[in-house]
């Protein structure tokens, strides 16, 4: 398993901007076997293939903004092929498309762009927070809606454990559903104060080795670690997190 630790490189976006070869480098003196990208800061894909080659690291996916996938899938397809992935991932949509019907328009345009791609090898999953549980589409969430794992449903999920549970779910029940349908998991600990705000993998909340044990049988291909906000160092945190997680994976 421990070939399927990937970083969401959203993490480091402060990093990325100061020097993004020298993250990729870092990261991988550090352990880490995947990076899933959120944007290129300036550099240009090959050149960003030639540091995973480099180094030995894999792309775990790209996010792509929902405009620019809905505008421009040709070109996002271009940079999947460069970088070695076969997964380009929605991760956010704009609040004025928060409606019963701007999800159906997101769920009918995603749909088809997965339709379009499908053949070229390629794969499209929605990665959600929670406001998409504060709409309801035809009697269940947004986020049920989006990711309804029906065989004429083309968008494969990508599970954020810590929205799951800042949502009031239970991760491990909520996955259950997307059994062979979710190539790629977002790992996210939540501490256990009133903020309920972001943590390092092992130090908060949520019991993550079940949610390890489920996805080894269920069609896991990544486990990506984010955190949104670092109290300190953001490199540290992640160490910390990849640390927890090969603990964990010691002793399954």
């Amino acid at each position: 398993m421990k070939d399927k630790l990937a970083v969401q490189l959203y993490t480091l976006r402060k990093e990325c901007e100061q020097d993004f070869p020298g993250v990729l480098r870092e990261l991988s003196r550090r352990g880490w076997a995947g990076v899933q990208f959120a944007g290129y800061h300036g550099h240009e894909p090959g050149e960003l293939a030639e540091v995973l080659k480099e180094t030995g690291l894999r792309a775990a996916g790209l996010h792509v903004g929902y405009d620019q996938l809905a505008a421009g899938l040709d070109a996002i397809v271009q940079d999947a092929a460069i970088l070695g992935t076969r997964d380009i991932i929605c991760p956010f949509v704009q609040p004025v498309r928060r409606t019963e019907q701007g999800y159906r328009e997101i769920k009918q345009t995603l749909h088809d762009a997965a339709h379009r791609v499908k053949d070229q090898g390629y794969r499209i999953s929605y990665h959600h927070h929670a406001f998409e549980f504060d709409t309801t589409v035809e009697g269940v969430s947004a986020l049920e809606f989006l990711l309804k794992p029906s065989a004429d449903n083309l968008i494969l999920a990508e599970i954020d454990v810590y929205w799951i549970r800042k949502a009031g779910f239970d991760p491990l029940s909520f996955i259950a559903a997307y059994a062979g349908r979710m190539p790629i998991i977002h790992l996210k600990d939540m501490t256990s104060d009133e903020e309920q705000t972001f943590a390092e993998i092992g130090t908060g909340v949520i019991d993550f080795v079940p949610i390890l044990q489920w996805g080894e049988s269920n069609g896991i291909d990544w486990y990506v670690v984010e955190q949104d906000v670092c109290p300190r160092d953001a490199m540290d945190c992640l160490h910390t997190s990849y640390t927890q997680l090969i603990q964990m994976i010691e002793k399954m």
